[in-house]
């Protein structure tokens, strides 16, 4: 698989469900890959990236974004709040708000910084005790606190569990951000992304499929 067939792939499903492509961010995730890989998709004009560490982003993307600085980086793995000052200076948006404590840490360093990340919040669609993510009935209450403290909250993002048919869970994801008036999407990744976007997804996160597998050493 290649960038280009992704692509590819993704203005066809555009097309199937009557949508433009641009409606759809296709971000790459470059998490563990190599620096010779995302170069190469960089070069070949790529410009949205998602991490999963904000430690290993800090090494990996300033040297980057001094080439090609019009780069946009999301994070789309857990964040403690230790690390939001960082992710916030790091990151374009940030896909992984999930419980109170750390929308009031952002809240708190935007006034300080002046600005802040685009924010999605994650739920925990299946209600995996080892996955992060809020609760689906705790989901309304959340996103009142957020826009209480005008944080930019612009749509949810889920992850569904890896032995359940992903289409429930975007459909259920999709149902919460209506519920919400949020129009953003998070769902969908190498395996599944053209349902993702058939049931409305904004944002799938396709990382294998365009980078090639993962070396975890």
């Amino acid at each position: 698989m290649s960038l280009s067939e992704i692509s590819d792939r993704v203005g066809k499903t555009c097309a199937e469900c009557g949508r433009p492509t641009s409606d759809v961010t296709l971000i790459a995730v470059s998490k563990v890959q190599p620096n010779d890989r995302v170069q190469t998709v960089l070069e070949e004009g790529h410009r949205v990236y998602g991490e999963n560490k904000v430690q290993e982003a800090a090494g990996k993307w300033p040297g980057f974004r001094e080439s090609f600085p019009d780069t946009e980086l999301h994070l789309i793995g857990p964040l403690q709040s230790n690390k939001a000052r960082q992710a916030m200076q790091l990151f374009d948006a940030i896909h992984t708000l999930d419980r109170p404590k750390l929308a009031r840490k952002f809240a708190d360093i935007a006034q300080e910084i002046g600005h802040c990340p685009e924010l999605f919040i994650q739920v925990n669609t299946g209600l995996e005790d080892q996955k992060a993510g809020i609760a689906p009935d705790e989901l309304d209450a959340l996103v009142e606190n957020a826009r209480s403290m005008d944080l930019p909250v612009a749509g949810l993002m889920c992850i569904p569990p890896v032995h359940e048919t992903p289409s429930l869970h975007f459909a259920l994801l999709a149902k919460l951000a209506e519920r919400n008036g949020l129009t953003g999407l998070s769902m969908g990744m190498s395996g599944d992304f053209e349902q993702a976007i058939k049931l409305g997804a904004t944002h799938v996160r396709v990382g294998s499929a365009i980078f090639g597998a993962r070396d975890y050493g």
